[in-house]
């Protein structure tokens, strides 16, 4: 069942996004910046997805008492592991869309 669930986490809408694109912002980015790298998110979903995966470890949230105060999410050792794996589906994605969107056609054609 742990299984199952954390599957479910890592494969939702949002956090292989989140985690990709806060790789791609060096590992480290503001709340704003997450927010432009993920075309789509809105700010709850961004918001809840962020609390998520803090709350699993894979990210890390840092508060600086600055007026306005700046909060950065940095991914961690956990969450970097994860890189491999999904980049691999993104891989496979990009690899065999064409033809997942081919099957498609001709299984709505029938």
């Amino acid at each position: 069942m742990a299984v199952r669930e954390l599957l479910t986490k890592i494969g939702d809408k949002w956090t292989i996004f989140v985690i990709l694109s806060l790789d791609l912002l060096g590992g480290r980015a503001r709340f704003s910046e997450l927010e432009r790298s993920v075309p789509g998110i809105s700010q709850r979903m961004l918001s809840t997805t962020l609390k998520n995966l803090e709350r699993d470890g894979l990210v890390i949230r840092e508060l600086f008492p600055e007026v306005p105060p700046r909060v950065e999410y940095e991914i961690t050792a956990l969450g970097k592991s994860l890189l491999h794996p999904t980049q691999g589906l993104v891989d496979w994605a990009k690899e065999n869309w064409e033809s997942v969107r081919e099957s498609q056609s001709r299984y709505d054609s029938r």
